[in-house]
């Protein structure tokens, strides 16, 4: 019997989305922008102390492997051939840290993630250089929070009247950001330093380490990284586009580990066959669009003008809005990063950013510490039940507060319990947090920008809860707007890709970009009463405020004998107690 026929679908894109607990990769029809098929891969994250969070990269690396060969094998199933793939696109987590071997591929220590909230004092104090460290392997995660004392000791060194720092990078001096991942690991990873002495050490968030990877590795990989990423590591100048040396002196970062910059569409290398793949089917596909999580959203969602915002709602939420060729700097606590720049001569766009630490992480919170549901769709089905917070209102605060207060001293409270409050109206007020919290960040970017957002396209995971989205309308008193295809952020890696000189299957040109099917939320109530819900949240955002005062508050022993005069208080009055027990009971 003759082989089925493999369908013509024209050419397509394929696009790698590493985050923080997942690989995927996601196979696009680019000229309909249709998903046709795709796999994912959980990761683990490692917690070698409290504060720290770390990533293998070789893992990474593998998941990506992995999610290649299951997309293909998948679209063979389909009759799609794989040969009519004609680009790669790569979208990633930001600022988590990578430092490797560039002799023998091995990466010389885990990767290491930014922090849940930039800004946190850090509960766990600095290893001293020499003292043992988790084994190597891993990378620096974007939610680890081991680098506040790197942080304190460098704010000391930047003068009051001239924070050059932000002023190059548009970003604040923050355990956020890659640079003082970088800094710590070359003070307290032995490995690190004799590779950097030795000229084998290279750098790169995880877009570089993949790239590298996957266009041959120790054997003539490619070691880069685009525009956007770059943005992310407090070392790169966003007006000059360039590595920039005063910044890396301050730092003390040696330039000679670092990426080259390219922009975010053009050819940067091909696949290479890796051992890992049975049939390395994609060897010699060009991989040529490379963004940031959040810059891939942007131009998934194809925000292309001038004052057009994305919010993604993931284990945080990032919200976006571009700002065009100008850099706006924020007086109200946002962050000046690069949107994109799709191709070589193509100008640069910037944006404005916006963080919420803490969005689907507060489910999970609820699901995992409280135990008030067993999965996360649940909250949807609690919320439903009874329609109101019953002024209930959650601030999770768990390790400070992002954009725009960047209070660290704030932790999480839930405020304004009654006897009738239940887990319902607990899971309705959950929801709620992370509308207003969106809302705080958006009056933020309105008074920046001067021009108020006449709408908000939305996407990630959390967008499939209805409630969620219509409290969203609700609390920004503007239409909220979702498209039908919700792998924005992957189909904006493909677009780059798709799009890059050499490749060019993916036209960008507005009268040539797909019309996407969306969903749209519209206010439900009154501009006066979203506005008495808004200011009764600010208010429970104050009492959070100023619950930790020192570092030792919550890094020393929890015992409660570590108060000497407390202990003996304690020892003291058990010992009256049953004395006076004793000779009551004597005759």
């Amino acid at each position: 019997m003759a082989a089925a026929k493999k369908a013509v679908l024209g050419p397509l894109v394929g696009a790698v989305d590493q985050g923080t607990s997942s690989t995927r990769f996601l196979v696009f029809n680019s000229k309909t922008a249709e998903l046709l098929s795709h796999h994912q891969v959980e990761i683990k994250q490692e917690f070698p102390r409290e504060g720290w969070v770390e990533q293998d990269p070789k893992e990474i690396l593998h998941s990506v492997y992995e999610c290649i060969e299951k997309t293909c094998e998948k679209l063979g199933q389909l009759n799609i051939d794989i040969s009519n793939i004609k680009a790669i696109g790569v979208s990633n987590q930001r600022e988590t840290t990578v430092v490797w071997d560039k002799l023998t591929g091995e990466p010389l220590y885990n990767a290491v993630a930014a922090p849940v909230s930039p800004g946190p004092s850090d509960p766990v104090a600095v290893v001293p250089s020499g003292s043992s460290v988790p084994a190597a392997g891993a990378a620096s995660v974007w939610l680890d929070l081991r680098t506040q004392s790197t942080v304190e000791s460098l704010s000391k060194r930047i003068p009051g009247n001239n924070n050059f720092v932000k002023s190059k990078t548009g970003l604040p001096l923050s355990t956020y950001f890659s640079a003082v991942k970088l800094r710590w690991l070359l003070d307290n990873v032995r490995k690190v330093q004799k590779a950097v002495e030795e000229d084998r050490a290279l750098f790169g968030t995880v877009d570089s380490w993949l790239i590298w990877s996957l266009t041959g590795g120790a054997s003539g990989g490619v070691h880069c990284t685009d525009v956007t990423n770059a943005s992310r590591t407090m070392l790169f100048n966003i007006h000059s586009l360039e590595w920039d040396k005063e910044l890396c002196e301050f730092f003390e970062i040696p330039m000679k580990i670092l990426p080259n910059v390219r922009s975010s569409s053009e050819i940067y290398g091909l696949m290479k066959i890796s051992h890992s793949l049975k049939a390395g089917a994609l060897e010699g596909v060009p991989i040529s669009g490379c963004l940031g999580d959040q810059s891939a959203a942007l131009v998934g969602q194809m925000c292309f003008q001038d004052g057009q915002a994305k919010n993604t709602y993931g284990t945080g939420c990032f919200l976006l809005c571009n700002t065009g060729r100008k850099c706006v700097f924020s007086e109200h606590g946002l962050l000046t990063t690069v949107a994109y720049k799709l191709g070589r001569d193509k100008p640069v766009y910037y944006a404005l950013e916006g963080s919420v630490a803490i969005a689907g992480a507060v489910i999970r919170w609820l699901r995992d510490n409280l135990g008030i549901i067993k999965t996360s769709e649940e909250i949807e089905k609690l919320a439903k039940e009874v329609g109101t917070s019953y002024g209930c209102y959650f601030v999770p605060a768990f390790s400070g507060l992002y954009a725009p207060y960047w209070e660290p001293s704030a932790r999480g409270i839930i405020c304004g319990l009654t006897q009738f409050t239940n887990k319902c109206h607990i899971a309705f007020a959950a929801l709620e947090a992370v509308c207003f919290q969106t809302r705080e960040i958006l009056d933020a970017m309105n008074r920046d920008c001067g021009i108020p957002l006449s709408h908000l396209q939305v996407d990630g995971g959390m967008t499939n809860n209805k409630i969620l989205m219509q409290l969203q309308a609700d609390i920004l008193y503007i239409p909220v707007v979702k498209p039908s295809m919700p792998e924005t952020t992957a189909l904006g890696a493909a677009m780059a890709a798709g799009a890059a000189e050499g490749v060019g299957v993916w036209s960008l040109e507005p009268e040539d970009l797909s019309a996407v099917t969306m969903e749209r939320f519209e206010p439900q109530i009154n501009a006066e009463e979203s506005e008495i819900r808004y200011s009764t949240w600010k208010k429970a955002v104050m009492k959070s405020m100023g619950w930790v005062t020192t570092q030792s508050s919550e890094s020393g022993d929890p015992s409660i004998f570590c108060s000497l005069p407390l202990g003996f208080f304690i020892v003291s009055s058990m010992v009256m107690l049953i004395g006076a027990r004793y000779l009551s009971g004597m005759p």
